[in-house]
């Protein structure tokens, strides 16, 4: 496999972003300084999963740093505003039509290496996302009120921009665009740090932007903080809004962010959080060896196909649930003998019913080379995720995970398999049921259920 090189960010803000990204995203999914096919910078930073891109645009204009607060400030105020703004947002709307007509992307700017991730345009997804820098210092000394120097902004005000305050950008309903700065990006991206977590954000804000005819906050963290304390129960998910179907205009004052960020429930997520990164390792080492040109098999990471893009869709409270189980089945897994095979198998639910996880620990054991262990657990990692599906017949999607246990080891290999079983003929079922028969995963007896609340 060829190596890809990506940029990592050409200004210290645009490096900030990539980094940032790459947690969110992580490392196969997202790429800085994308080009256009006329060599032309497209973005300061693309990242495709699934039917979505998210579209990056970063400014850092220090125009308003030395400005004193006085009469002609607004002026200054409108010419930032202008440069940092309203010129990123008409490029990210060209960006999106760029895409949208199916044009290809360039990692570099000889143009001469493609985006490795394809997009498809059907039912695509285009989020458009300026990260404005340079205003934070101004904005904290215009007002004492100011908490965080983050910019104010309004979806659908009938208020003439000249007619705004400084620091309150006013934006379009029919065709939204999404501002961050400098005193809320690291926010927005670290705890919003799983894919499908940036996204389900990122849908109920404009959910909201087409339900209300105005909502208007005083700092994009601030309206985080307000959906994460509103969930409804029958959707399962957070919203943006209230549940009273009257209201058409709302407003999120001030100070949410800071109050919320020192409650005790929050607190304790991101305490329980920490194990859930262990989910996030297993994906990134393996996306590296795919940008390095070394990861082996008959999978291409960068496309959706693949064990660890299943893996890469769980939100960030499922990634704790899977990665406390893993370590947990780690930790009973028995001392390896040295006679014979010792194994372990462990069936995981996934947020999704229709797609599960088997997670195969294999000892490596006396006589037997380091090849031919690898060659016998990837063998039985493909009997394992046969025989889940024979015994789970509601999943259409299976997705295993084999490595050497963690505790006897110093280095460990990984091996991921994908088997999409929606249909399964009997003569599949039948080969995996006879291939099974002396391995007895998932038998009577022998396989345990659990049942427990994670959440």
């Amino acid at each position: 496999m060829e190596t890809i090189k990506k940029s990592e960010g050409i200004t210290p803000t645009e490096s900030l972003l990539a980094e940032l990204c790459e947690n969110t995203f992580l490392k196969l999914w997202s790429f800085p300084n994308p080009f256009k096919d006329d060599a032309h910078e497209m973005c300061d930073l693309i990242a495709i999963f699934r039917n979505e891109v998210f579209l990056f645009f970063d400014r850092n204009n220090t125009a308003l740093e030395s400005r004193e607060i006085n009469d002609d400030f607004m002026v200054h105020w409108k010419r930032w505003k202008r440069k940092s703004i309203d010129k990123q947002i008409k490029t990210a709307i060209g960006a999106e039509r760029y895409i949208r007509n199916g044009r290809t992307i360039y990692l570099d700017e000889k143009i001469q290496r493609e985006l490795p991730v394809p997009i498809c345009t059907d039912n695509l997804i285009v989020h458009k996302i300026i990260v404005a820098h340079g205003a934070k210092e101004a904005c904290e000394n215009f007002s004492d009120e100011n908490i965080s120097g983050s910019l104010a902004i309004s979806y659908g005000r009938s208020i003439p921009d000249d007619q705004l305050p400084p620091f309150f950008v006013n934006l379009e309903r029919d065709n939204p665009v999404h501002v961050f700065d400098s005193a809320n990006l690291s926010i927005l991206l670290g705890e919003l740090d799983t894919v499908s977590d940036f996204s389900a954000y990122l849908t109920a804000k404009v959910d909201a932007v087409k339900r209300y005819k105005g909502i208007s906050y005083c700092a994009e963290e601030d309206l985080l903080a307000h959906y994460y304390m509103n969930f409804d129960e029958a959707s399962n998910r957070h919203f943006i809004g209230v549940k009273d179907e009257e209201v058409d205009f709302f407003h999120i004052a001030e100070g949410d962010w800071e109050e919320f960020e020192k409650r005790e429930e929050y607190l304790n997520k991101k305490e329980a959080d920490k194990v859930s990164y262990f989910w996030d390792h297993l994906i990134q080492k393996t996306s590296q060896n795919a940008l390095a040109g070394t990861l082996l098999g008959n999978r291409d990471g960068f496309f959706e196909k693949s064990g660890i893009h299943e893996m890469a869709k769980e939100p960030r409270l499922f990634r704790r649930f899977l990665a406390k189980k893993m370590m947990e089945a780690s930790d009973t897994f028995p001392v390896p003998s040295g006679d014979g095979i010792m194994r372990q198998l462990t069936y995981l639910p996934s947020l999704t019913p229709e797609k599960a996880y088997v997670f195969l620990q294999v000892a490596p054991y006396k006589g037997i080379t380091y090849d031919k262990y690898l060659d016998m657990r990837r063998d039985l990692l493909n009997v394992a995720c046969g025989s889940a599906k024979n015994r789970f017949d509601q999943l259409k999607v299976v997705v295993g995970i084999a490595m050497e246990p963690p505790k006897y080891f110093e280095t460990l290999s990984e091996d991921f398999a994908l088997l999409e079983c929606e249909n399964w003929p009997d003569d599949q079922r039948s080969m995996y049921e006879e291939t099974n028969s002396h391995l007895g995963f998932f038998k009577t007896g022998k396989f345990q259920e659990e049942h427990f609340s994670e959440f």
